[in-house]
């Protein structure tokens, strides 16, 4: 019995491994991956190194090499081409990416623009980012157009002679509506130097003088003429930058002008500041506050206000009793009731102003016409906490007096006004004055009425009186005769009383109202901040890295734009 149970055993076995075997060679049978050919290898190779932002000696890497060779190319082993070589086929990617752009950008009737200037490393990079709409998907679309090594002094003139040369290149000087910066002074007046005058109307009444000048005092002056031939697209300051001058400046000006507020506030953030540093510098004081509230302190970061708001408040959700239990346990001061009562007021009051400032650095659903209604609402909010308070009771309408002054050009601003009304998103919602409302309206109206085709303004309401007036009509009756513009305007008012009345969201919608969707591409390609350029520097902060220093500026340059426009290399 025993033998035949082991026999037994053995075939069972023996079938088992069979029928694995089988299974193995079925699977092991499947064709081969498809293999590729060497362009196409080198497309892949060059869409991991820019997107993932790695140094080009990738490619030399013996690791990376031997993983290329494991890629079947059309029967053999891949190959990673050599630096120089993926260095030239770089820039090829670079010149037809910069083709593409400029062909898509010639398409573009209404484009804005945003700049600044960036230092790392001992080098100043000019930066310039294009922001428009799409005429035929209604979405906002954006590109890279520059990251320039800027050598010298960051003077206006300099500034003014770069960004000329950047929208020159692009074919760009008569399509920006606008270009975004910060509030830097340098910017402020090389937009104000060399912003072209706007023609006046007394022209043509000039009468026609011939001046004859030697040839020599013409070419003497043509040095100092040289500037004139720069001119720069209309100014717009960044919104996000100054909301953080009314935190930094205004409000703290005011905490510490007050008798009553400026002693709580002081100790109040002076022990935050205590707090900050023992648990971001001490590795014993981080574990101390995870074991009492399970959670890190924030940190604020110098060069942005906001991190000095969540760092604050993340203070105020803790419970007085756990913040003094860890402020005793790092042998700190302990707050006493008022001064987290002032942390919690401070949060409270400045919270629409941290919402506005993130609605306002968004990019891809940000408009210009954002601005007013956010700000509005900014107002409104902030003054609606007031009841609330104790001790801060002066600071909302302290914020509020600064949105005004601060953005009075944008609150008076007609283009601000149309921004906001032409978007679905706001039409006339946002304003809650009857009044104002009439007068938003009435500036749409206008401004339909100037897109109306010329052939139609010149021939208005063809009506049947008109045209036998004019059959059987003598010279004088033809030289009397005036044009009726009743039936154009008919359509402008129209156009606008749907549009108001058509409760579609949606930016695509526009594609039904043909005037105001011109009017909207116009007016609201520009962004409100000049953040798109900012999170350029901080895709060039991955890029020129510290052991990258020797990294040309010219391919730098290249890196980021193609990172930056997305170059799909297909």
């Amino acid at each position: 019995g025993s033998p035949s149970l082991m026999q037994n055993y053995w075939k069972l076995t023996l079938k088992l491994v069979e029928g694995t075997s089988k299974q193995r060679k079925l699977d092991f049978g499947q064709p081969a991956a498809q293999s590729i050919t060497q362009p196409q290898l080198h497309r892949l190779i060059a869409r991991y190194v820019v997107e993932d932002m790695k140094p080009i000696s990738t490619v030399e890497s013996h690791a990376f090499r031997q993983l290329i060779s494991h890629i079947p190319v059309r029967g053999r082993a891949g190959k990673a081409p050599s630096r120089k070589t993926f260095s030239s086929f770089l820039d090829q990617e670079y010149a037809n990416m910069e083709s593409e752009l400029k062909n898509t950008l010639d398409m573009v009737e209404y484009i804005s623009t945003t700049a600044d200037i960036w230092t790392v490393h001992n080098k100043s990079f000019l930066g310039v980012t294009a922001h428009w709409i799409n005429a035929q998907n209604m979405k906002r679309e954006k590109a890279a157009l520059a990251c320039r090594r800027f050598m010298g002094r960051h003077t206006y003139d300099s500034i003014a002679s770069e960004l000329d040369n950047i929208n020159s290149s692009h074919v760009l000087s008569f399509k920006i509506t606008s270009t975004v910066t910060d509030n830097g002074s340098n910017f402020v007046k090389a937009f104000k130097v060399y912003r072209p005058a706007p023609e006046s109307d007394d022209s043509e009444s000039e009468e026609d003088e011939v001046t004859f000048v030697s040839i020599g005092d013409v070419l003497q002056n043509a040095a100092d003429d040289a500037d004139d031939a720069i001119s720069l697209p209309p100014h717009q300051r960044c919104a996000s930058h100054t909301m953080n001058l009314i935190s930094c400046t205004d409000v703290e000006k005011w905490l510490l002008s007050e008798a009553a507020t400026k002693t709580i506030y002081r100790s109040a953030t002076t022990k935050c500041a205590g707090l900050w540093n023992k648990a971001s510098r001490s590795t014993v004081a981080a574990e101390i506050v995870d074991d009492i509230i399970a959670k890190k302190l924030l940190v604020p970061c110098t060069t942005r206000w906001n991190s000095f708001y969540y760092a604050l408040e993340r203070i105020s959700k803790i419970p007085v009793v756990e913040l003094n239990t860890i402020s005793s346990t790092l042998q700190l001061k302990c707050f006493n009731e008022r001064e987290h009562q002032c942390i919690r007021e401070y949060c409270a009051v400045m919270k629409p102003l941290t919402v506005a400032l993130d609605i306002l650095q968004g990019e891809d659903h940000c408009f210009y016409g954002t601005l007013l209604p956010t700000l509005e609402s900014l107002m409104t909010k902030t003054l609606a906490i007031k009841n609330g308070l104790q001790i801060l009771v002066g600071l909302p309408d302290t914020v509020v007096q600064a949105v005004k002054t601060r953005f009075a050009h944008v609150l008076g601003s007609e283009d601000a006004l149309l921004a906001a009304v032409t978007l679905p998103k706001f039409k006339l919602r946002w304003l809650h004055d009857q009044a104002r409302k009439d007068l938003a309206k009435a500036h749409l109206l206008v401004e339909c009425r100037k897109l109306l085709p010329e052939q139609d303004q010149l021939q208005p309401g063809t009506s049947a009186t008109n045209t036998t007036q004019h059959a059987g009509s003598s010279k004088e009756d033809e030289f009397f005769s005036f044009e009726e513009n009743e039936d154009i305007y008919a359509t402008a008012e129209g156009e606008v009383a749907e549009y108001l009345k058509s409760g579609a969201t949606g930016l695509d919608s526009l594609n039904h109202f043909l005037m105001i969707k011109k009017l909207s591409l116009k007016l609201n390609a520009a962004t409100p901040s000049s953040a798109p350029v900012e999170r350029l520097f901080s895709l060039g902060n991955l890029i020129l890295t510290p052991k990258r220093n020797k990294l040309s500026d010219h391919k730098f340059e290249k890196l980021l734009l193609l990172r930056y426009n997305r170059c799909n290399f297909e």
